[in-house]
């Protein structure tokens, strides 16, 4: 998955304004305690992170 598939799947689920912020501010056990920013930072693939939100969060299937 492409960043940019992955940050236009933030902003569709959690809406422009909040997605930057989960991905700052929120610290997931999905993630091995990081926030969504620190994983990608660390390395992450873009995919395996959108799985961990989806879990995180609920998803609906549809949007996965």
């Amino acid at each position: 998955m492409r960043l940019t598939v992955f940050w236009q799947r933030m902003a569709d689920h959690f809406g422009e304004g909040y997605a930057d912020s989960f991905a700052r501010d929120h610290v997931m056990s999905e993630l091995g305690g990081r926030t969504v920013q620190q994983a990608l930072d660390a390395g992450w693939e873009a995919k395996d992170v959108w799985r961990a939100v989806c879990t995180a969060v609920n998803v609906p299937y549809e949007k996965r």
